[in-house]
């Protein structure tokens, strides 16, 4: 008779584990699509200072940093997730054209403004190429704990629904034609 009520305990605590573990996992890629969003807002408000600071050198290409401009505020507004790959395409294709026109001003090139900030775009580059792993990391786990048993059997019932993974579309897996950038 005491043996029904301790395997009753015994998976309730069972349950309760489960269900914890889930949540962590949850928490934990969306903490990672948080970053990766903190990222893209750092990034997108360097613009406007490298931006600032080519204008000062290159008054006739206001063409392109007026565009560079115009595609900060829709990039910024859309989650990373809803759409991974929508304005960000666009910003990184712009953000191309930008690094491209730099190299026909070499005085811009040596300014220690501009300078500071293509380092720091690059690093905050790099951190949001590593956020998007760490992303994708914590969804995948997320989504293994989810879908497989014995998490499948909370998953569904809770509400868990699978991460969708940050992707970088095909066009940009390609090497990019350097020759390109430099049209304007």
């Amino acid at each position: 008779m005491l043996i029904l009520p301790l395997v009753a305990i015994l998976c309730l605590l069972w349950g309760i584990g489960l269900y914890n573990s889930l949540v962590i996992r949850r928490n934990r890629a969306e903490n990672a699509l948080a970053a990766v969003d903190a990222l893209l807002e750092k990034r997108f408000d360097l613009i406007p200072n490298m931006v600032a600071a080519v204008k000062e050198y290159a008054s006739h290409e206001a063409e392109t940093f007026a565009e560079t401009t115009r595609l900060r505020a829709p990039a910024h507004a859309q989650p990373a997730e809803s759409d991974p790959d929508g304005s960000e395409r666009t910003f990184s294709a712009v953000s191309r054209r930008f690094f491209g026109i730099v190299e026909n001003y070499p005085q811009l090139k040596a300014s220690e403004n501009f300078l500071h900030l293509q380092r720091t775009l690059n690093e905050t580059e790099e951190q949001l190429s590593a956020a998007r792993r760490a992303y994708n990391a914590a969804a995948t786990e997320y989504n293994t704990r989810t879908e497989t048993f014995p998490g499948n059997l909370l998953a569904g019932p809770f509400g868990f629904r699978k991460k969708a993974l940050l992707e970088i579309p095909a066009a940009e897996r390609r090497t990019p034609d350097v020759a390109t950038l430099f049209d304007s």
